[in-house]
């Protein structure tokens, strides 16, 4: 995922909805897509949120209503956007990008039952550092 493959499509339009809470890629193979803001973020491609291997990914929660504040391109293969909640440190290449709109629905399903399995609400704050819930992050 960090890098851009060669057989990707290339975005022809980034679109943020603040409204809706979206960003809208159009890609040049004619897709497009309407990514959540609150998916992007329980996605990150960030270490913070994926971990640094296998089963060390973070559960994350109560970023239902985050929204994109910036986003940068970086190069031309990837964006990062800077989340309202602070967290800036995700980028997102095209691929990525491309796998999130295009598997919206599998990946929705994957984190109810992540969700699920760790007995927390989609809306719980998330846990600050101490093991107790925060609001602010």
């Amino acid at each position: 995922m960090a890098g851009l493959q060669a057989d990707t499509p290339t975005p022809t339009s980034l679109t943020v909805h603040q409204q809706s809470k979206v960003l809208e890629v159009g890609f040049s193979d004619g897709r497009e897509f309407r990514i959540p803001f609150e998916l992007m973020r329980v996605y990150s491609p960030s270490a913070e949120v994926q971990g640094h291997g296998p089963g060390q990914e973070v559960l994350q929660t109560g970023k239902r209503d985050v929204t994109v504040v910036g986003l940068e391109p970086v190069g031309n293969y990837a964006v990062q956007p800077t989340f309202s909640d602070g967290h800036s440190s995700g980028i997102y290449s095209w691929d990525y990008l491309y796998f999130l709109g295009s598997q919206q629905a599998d990946l929705w399903s994957e984190y109810n039952t992540r969700l699920q399995a760790a007995g927390v609400d989609r809306d719980a704050p998330m846990p600050d550092k101490s093991g107790h819930g925060c609001a602010s992050h």
